[in-house]
């Protein structure tokens, strides 16, 4: 037998979920973003670079947070050009009801790196690397990204190289080097 503890704050969590998922709250969100994410990769394929993500943040004003990247880095202003060109289209296809926030950024230098292809495009790069299981006898590693293949990820850690099947991945990041 064991005891779960439930204080008010996981309850309010339960209950605010059930209203969301009752009323179909999360799918209308995780749809918008699809339908913000096909907008704005139209614009960007137009301007030469790519959406890297889409974060939709908060409740009544909403903020849309929209990261866009290219080879060798984004600029002020393919950051302003992006917004300029899209920021109309979202109001013309009224994709948010009701008032929000357009913001425009690259991914930063410590770029989240969520897939075998943004692995692939920053070899030679460091990374920080959380995995779901012990490899190499730990967890958390620290490497210079030297292959990805056979849907893994190679990096050389302490002048020795670590293979880490993509799967066991939890989370990774591009290190800042200075």
């Amino acid at each position: 037998m064991f005891i779960v503890r439930v204080g008010l704050p996981t309850l309010l969590f339960y209950r605010v979920l059930k209203t969301c998922l009752r009323y179909g709250i999360l799918y209308v969100m995780s749809d918008l973003r699809r339908k913000i994410m096909i907008l704005a990769e139209q614009v960007a394929a137009g301007q030469g670079i790519e959406v890297f993500d889409i974060e939709l943040l908060g409740t009544g004003k909403l903020l849309l947070r929209v990261m866009v990247d290219k080879e060798g880095g984004v600029t002020l202003d393919d950051c302003e050009r992006f917004s300029k060109s899209f920021a109309p289209m979202l109001d013309v296809e009224n994709l948010i009801a009701g008032p929000y926030t357009l913001e425009v950024s690259s991914p930063g230098l410590d770029r989240p790196l969520r897939s075998l292809d943004d692995f692939e495009r920053n070899k030679g790069k460091l990374a920080r690397i959380v995995t779901k299981e012990k490899i190499a006898n730990q967890n958390f590693l620290v490497g210079r990204i030297t292959d990805v293949s056979d849907g893994s990820v190679r990096i050389a850690v302490n002048e020795r190289e670590v293979v880490i099947p993509f799967e066991a991945i939890s989370r990774a990041k591009l290190e800042i080097e200075l």
